[in-house]
């Protein structure tokens, strides 16, 4: 669901990047007295996992379409609203910088309709909720289920919304709307089995992680935090490196979407600033599109592997780092207060 330039006009994506940033900005303030050491490191690992869970798009069944895990739900229930939102955006941005993937005018679109439905709408008044009488196992399925197709559902909406108001393309309102959420719908359903996964088994590790620090007992086995984060970092570079390498090539949800509306994937640019933002961006990033930029030699998947395992070092040590800036000018803010 990574929108392209070509989609949107300068207004609509400058709206989008002043909401995107005014929920991110929210959401520093919010978690500038929550971070502690154990969630530093945390934010990082979930967010170079995320990214690395990204690469891998499977086959819908029927379609001819792919999809993959937006992540958002999955931020939201181990770190919470706010980091999940912020890790999020980081994974984003990472992404349109160094990788060519999603436009730079549309990231504050692509921010708010992957980040913010999951984290704030989604999770809290949704996947908490049905969670507010007890964790279970089938409790956590049904919750993650529900509350990923919600996220992706509004999310899916959102982009038909923002894509017909910019009014670039000649879309069929209704029919690009209807594919867009029937895609969407199956897509949600595998990320809500997936996120369902990885929160049970971290749940059952570590039940504080998922229920907060006042939880009691062990409802499964112990394992070390550190175990959990070097588990983690293990799963992420085989994903981003080994797994990715069996991602599907069918066209994404959006683009899906697009082709079946219109008859073609997307509007190609017109010269201006969409032409302006695809030559800076392809300039800035380092493995275009997941693959080696083509004056260099080499076979298509050792691009894709080595960009997982990049994308997914870069995003922890982006993320890592911003956690502990934040709590660092938080620690300096107070010291000066007193």
């Amino acid at each position: 669901m990574h929108m392209a330039d070509a989609l949107i006009t300068p207004i609509v994506g400058g709206a989008m990047f002043i909401a995107s940033a005014k929920v991110g900005s929210h959401s520093i303030n919010q978690i500038k007295s929550q971070l502690d050491d154990s969630k530093i490191p945390l934010m990082g690992v979930m967010g170079a996992f995320v990214f690395a869970t990204q690469m891998i798009n499977f086959s819908i069944p029927g379609t001819g379409s792919s999809g993959h895990l937006g992540g958002g739900m999955l931020l939201a229930a181990i770190l919470g609203s706010n980091a999940g939102f912020l890790a999020m955006a980081a994974i984003l941005t990472i992404q349109a910088l160094f990788f060519a993937d999603g436009g730079l005018l549309a990231l504050g679109c692509n921010i708010f309709n992957l980040g913010f439905y999951t984290c704030f709408i989604a999770y809290p008044f949704i996947y908490k909720r049905i969670l507010k009488k007890g964790y279970s196992t089938s409790r956590i399925i049904g919750a993650s289920i529900l509350a990923s197709i919600v996220g992706l559902q509004l999310g899916a909406f959102s982009v038909v919304v923002q894509t017909m108001l910019s009014g670039k393309i000649e879309l069929p309102f209704t029919t690009f709307l209807l594919l867009m959420q029937f895609i969407h719908l199956a897509i949600g359903i595998v990320e809500g089995l997936v996120t369902a996964a990885v929160i049970n088994f971290l749940w059952k590790a570590r039940p504080e992680l998922i229920e907060g620090s006042d939880a009691a007992g062990n409802t499964g086995y112990s394992v070390s935090f550190k175990r959990i984060l070097t588990l983690l970092i293990i799963a992420t570079l085989v994903i981003g490196g080994i797994v990715s390498l069996a991602a599907s090539g069918n066209p994404d949800g959006l683009e899906w979407a697009l082709f079946n509306s219109l008859g073609q994937e997307e509007r190609m640019q017109d010269g201006g600033l969409d032409q302006m933002l695809a030559v800076l961006q392809n300039k800035l990033a380092i493995l275009p599109d997941y693959s080696f930029k083509s004056e260099l030699a080499a076979p298509e998947q050792a691009g894709t592997s080595i960009s997982g395992v990049i994308g997914a070092v870069i995003t922890l040590l982006f993320v890592a780092g911003a956690g502990v800036f934040i709590k660092a000018f938080n620690g300096k803010a107070k010291k000066d207060k007193a």
